[in-house]
């Protein structure tokens, strides 16, 4: 019998770890190789194309779907050719354990099979990427060719001769027995969660699907004192803008004074830093990111730009000095953003006809 005398009051003990104020806001994070188990299959193939097609070697990577896949989920191909110019298969696997051997003779069967029947030529290399890794009995395996196509053809009853393809029975008889014997083994192997991880960290896919903030920006280029093809149109609008505030033609920045000397410098500096984010935006965050901030600069100083003005050098600061103030909270790249970036675009935005400065039509 317990007495009341034997009870003690009792208090949770605190955590070791005091938690900082993000993970108070977000939670202690999800370590990467954790939330890849939190994946679907779809998703888990989606990664893995993502980090394939990080990879050096590759002409093109193409992701193939549905139930008439014949045993390709994503493939690299070395060539404009596709799978005629050789090509490495990554064939992906989101399942709730390890993977084990019983988990690919039916893959393999559909590689031997279908490369024997020519609707595709063997490839240079066939990789396994699970979720879960490989079991180590599959892992073993892997390393040890002949024994895999033994064991392939021990299990091909029972794993590939009725789930290669619904239509037939793939019975291993015939040539096709003699296909596999011939079969080159070798091409197996595997690519680990942690190969995934971190070749897909070096991507601009990779914060979309992890999170964990941009990295930092690299130094802004300094403008070369030769302008550059690149700048050619947003120049020429500077250009018409310094004319029509001066009344006489600027065709070149030795026409300029020195106040508007140095102006143009400024707007130089800022189409580089505009650039800048332009490249960091492309090898850090996915495709189409950067062209939404343009997007948001854009509607936020186009009525500004519109306005009447006495010349087009006013227009031209009005325009770039509302972008300075323009919030950029929306866009994934907000913590890096500067104000010579927001102030650049409008230079970018020039360079592609879609602001002006003089009107046309209104040109000297």
């Amino acid at each position: 019998m317990i007495l009341d005398e034997d009870l003690k009051p009792i208090s949770p003990k605190l955590p070791i770890d005091c938690p900082s104020a993000e993970h108070i806001h977000s939670g202690i994070p999800i370590p990467k190789a954790s939330r890849v188990y939190l994946f679907s299959p779809s998703e888990w193939e989606s990664f893995t194309q993502e980090w394939v097609s990080s990879l050096k070697g590759y002409f093109k990577v193409r992701r193939y779907s549905g139930s008439g896949d014949q045993g390709v989920d994503v493939a690299g191909f070395t060539s404009d050719k596709g799978l005629e110019g050789g090509w490495d298969n990554y064939q992906c696997k989101h399942y709730e354990k390890p993977l084990a051997p019983t988990d690919i003779w039916v893959e393999i069967g559909k590689i031997i099979y279908y490369s024997y029947k020519k609707e595709y030529p063997v490839p240079r290399k066939y990789y396994f990427v699970a979720s879960r890794d490989m079991g180590t009995k599959l892992g073993k395996l892997l390393e040890k060719p002949e024994e895999l196509k033994k064991e392939t053809q021990n299990n091909w009853e029972k794993y590939c001769q009725e789930k290669i393809t619904e239509t037939i029975s793939v019975k291993l008889e015939g040539e096709l027995l003699i296909w596999l014997k011939n079969f080159d083994f070798s091409i197996f192997s595997s690519k680990s969660v942690l190969d995934l991880i971190d070749g897909h960290e070096k991507t601009h896919y990779h914060v979309g699907r992890f999170g964990g903030g941009l990295k930092p920006r690299p130094t802004v280029t300094i403008p070369p004192s030769d302008q550059k093809e690149i700048e050619s149109l947003y120049i020429k609008q500077l250009f018409s803008a310094y004319s029509d505030y001066l009344q006489v033609p600027v065709n070149d920045v030795s026409d300029l004074p020195s106040q508007l000397s140095k102006d143009f410098l400024r707007q130089r500096e800022r189409f580089y830093h505009a650039e800048s984010l332009r490249n960091f935006a492309r090898d850090t965050v996915t495709d189409g990111t950067f062209e939404r901030l343009q997007d948001e600069i854009f509607h936020g100083v186009i009525d500004v730009c519109e306005n009447s003005y006495k010349d087009g050098l006013d227009r031209m600061r009005a325009t770039v000095s509302q972008a300075a103030n323009i919030s950029t909270a929306s866009n994934p790249l907000r913590s890096v953003v500067q104000v010579q970036d927001k102030q650049g675009i409008c230079h970018q935005l020039a360079n592609e006809d879609q602001l002006f400065w003089v009107p046309k039509g209104e040109e000297n």
